[in-house]
């Protein structure tokens, strides 16, 4: 069954487009037939981070008002089998994104049986946001471990529990999990970032994965790469965790103490 899952934030520039990219890439890396939409109307980003900003012909919106079908606008990726992107458009407004339009972009790729359809979401609340959300099954909520972004999460949650499609029908809630990220242990350690505990404690919904601060994800997101791609890194190795908790594995949640150095490390400095 698919299952269509927002990616969201509360506050911008948290990780969210790098997220959904490395989660839509994941899934399709595990089998999965996979396609990530891109939401964020005027401002697309999400097709640089995927490497592919110049195979954009068609997009999102195109789609919506009939000028083009939907074989015509989805990208398929270069580097993973099964992931496919539907890029936002650079030169329209949110006001051309329309419920009904949406709604039949989503049946379109439901009745091509994708397996999941990952919705990255502008952040904040407006139009294109409150869309991506309305038809979820689930939504994963994206914060950094600071007061200002847990805060816009919390609205975040509110608006998911009270303006989505299940909420409106008195269905089945929208699952919700949170995606902790650029978390530094050293920092929590020192009072300069709230712990994880702080945090579950105060936004109470299930930790889906907890994504370290990594000067690898710019390096990789510069390169137009996934940052799970990059299997090496800290934050490679956790969206991967990630992708295997959204598919049912259990997994222990890593990165949460600071690395001990070896006393090689330690001697040199390094």
């Amino acid at each position: 069954m698919s299952r269509i899952i927002t990616i969201t934030s509360g506050k911008g520039g948290v990780g969210k487009t790098t997220s959904s990219a490395s989660i839509a890439t994941g899934l399709a890396l595990k089998g999965k037939k996979t396609v990530v939409i891109d939401f964020d109307i005027g401002l697309r980003n999400l097709d640089l981070i995927m490497g592919c900003e110049r195979r954009v012909v068609y997009d999102f919106i195109n789609v919506i008002k009939k000028e083009a079908s939907i074989n015509q606008a989805l990208i398929r990726d270069k580097y993973t089998k099964n992931l496919f992107l539907l890029p936002a458009s650079q030169t329209r407004d949110k006001d051309s994104l329309t419920k009904e339009g949406v709604e039949r972009i989503f049946n379109i790729l439901l009745n091509m049986h994708f397996d999941f359809i990952i919705c990255d979401s502008p952040a904040g609340i407006e139009s294109g946001a409150i869309l991506s959300l309305y038809f979820a099954d689930e939504a994963i909520v994206v914060t950094n471990p600071e007061i200002s972004s847990i805060r816009d999460s919390d609205r975040i949650l509110g608006i998911i529990s009270s303006k989505s499609k299940r909420a409106e029908n008195n269905d089945i809630p929208v699952k919700e999990h949170l995606l902790l990220t650029r978390y530094n242990p050293k920092k929590v350690i020192q009072g300069d970032m709230l712990s994880m505990e702080d945090i579950l404690d105060i936004l109470q919904i299930p930790l889906i994965g907890v994504i370290p601060e990594d000067p690898d994800i710019l390096k990789f997101s510069n390169q137009g790469l996934s940052a799970i791609l990059n299997i090496d890194s800290l934050s490679g190795q956790a969206y991967s965790d990630t992708v295997k908790r959204l598919l049912g594995e259990r997994v222990p949640l890593r990165f949460l103490s600071e690395e001990k150095k070896g006393f090689f490390q330690w001697l040199f400095r390094r």
